[in-house]
């Protein structure tokens, strides 16, 4: 039995990705919220709010300002109550040593934007491909 997703979190700078992104998980109905900032300082605020349960998953991008994704990462690594945060990191950047420092700080996956959302057989890394393989066990009942 699938259930929706509580929250899903997109840490991203560029508004026209999470725009489309937004829109794409609504329209795939397998969340109830999802909340948008543009920087890893307005992520680790967000995360920090009083009486707020953290977001299911994250989706991360690793170049933005103020604070990237990868000190994000860091910071919220070194806090207990986040260290088990789901987060994906979803980025222009196909830099091996990117991906190397984010699978070091735990990351549960990586993908290379920009992402097909509607032809998986085009992409491997596609948003269907993403929920197929990849969030089951979030979404399924057990």
């Amino acid at each position: 039995m699938k259930r929706k997703l509580n929250c899903i979190l997109l840490v991203d700078d560029d508004p026209d990705d999470n725009m489309f992104h937004q829109i794409i998980l609504e329209e795939m109905n397998i969340v109830d919220n999802v909340d948008i900032v543009v920087n890893g300082l307005e992520a680790i605020n967000y995360l920090k709010k009083e009486n707020q349960n953290p977001p299911e998953l994250i989706f991360l991008d690793i170049n933005m300002p103020k604070m990237n994704g990868i000190e994000f990462l860091k910071a919220v690594r070194n806090e207990k109550r986040f260290e088990d945060l789901k987060v994906f990191i979803m980025t222009t950047s196909s830099e091996f040593s990117d991906r190397s420092t984010a699978e070091e700080l735990g990351i549960s996956g990586y993908f290379i934007k920009p992402l097909s959302y509607t032809d998986n057989t085009k992409r491997t890394d596609s948003m269907d491909s993403f929920i197929q393989f990849h969030l089951r066990k979030i979404l399924n009942k057990e």
